[in-house]
């Protein structure tokens, strides 16, 4: 079980940081302009920040879990719908994204400013609220399981920088607006996915 729950939070991370946005074009931009390993610190910051808020959602779960009651299986189906809606907003087509703006030329002020535009943006912290939710972890029956999905989560935002800057780093060109629709749309579905499940073990919970 505590591997399945690394795994899915594994999953989850890449599912998260996959679509391309403003720091995704960052990265790719640093990964040209400067190499590798530049590519990867534009995309840590970010992973680093994604862990923050997945910890804590995972804590506040925890604290108040004995408090939550009968409200668990609500939150459980309330996570499930809005994985769900990320989903589906995520087949939507978008408009070419721009990357975005820093003025950090070293690597470590590179993750700390990629670091504090996540931060900066407190929604992220819903996301992680209703994955945990759509998980079941809002039984807040102990840490354990938290801190295994929070690794997962990171180090799967993690992984997903490096395949992303290692695949810049071979192709030593952009990345075809073909390939940013279709991991958007892989990402998608794994978050349909994740909701769906959290659907069924709601109901198959109620019964």
């Amino acid at each position: 079980m505590d591997a399945l729950l690394f795994g899915k939070g594994l999953v989850l991370g890449v599912a998260i940081a996959a679509p391309l946005g403003p720091i995704g074009a960052l990265c790719i931009n640093r990964t040209l302009e400067r190499g590798f390993w530049a590519g990867v610190a534009g995309g840590l910051g970010t992973a680093i920040a994604d862990g923050v808020y997945a910890t804590l959602a995972a804590a506040g779960f925890t604290a108040l879990g004995s408090h939550l009651g009968w409200i668990v299986y609500p939150l459980q189906v309330a996570g499930g719908l809005f994985l769900i809606y990320l989903g589906i907003a995520g087949l939507k087509p978008r408009s070419e994204v721009s990357a975005a703006t820093v003025q950090a030329r070293g690597l470590l002020s590179t993750i700390a400013a990629t670091f504090i535009l996540t931060i900066a943006n407190p929604a992220t912290i819903l996301t992680f609220a209703a994955i945990f939710a759509g998980l079941g972890l809002a039984t807040g029956e102990g840490g354990s399981e938290g801190v295994l999905l929070v690794a997962g989560v990171f180090l799967g935002s993690l992984a997903w920088w490096f395949f992303l800057s290692g695949a810049v780093t071979v192709v030593r060109k952009r990345l075809s607006e073909g390939f940013a629709a279709q991991v958007s749309r892989v990402s998608a579905f794994i978050l349909i996915a994740f909701g769906m499940l959290a659907l069924l073990h709601a109901v198959l919970n109620a019964i």
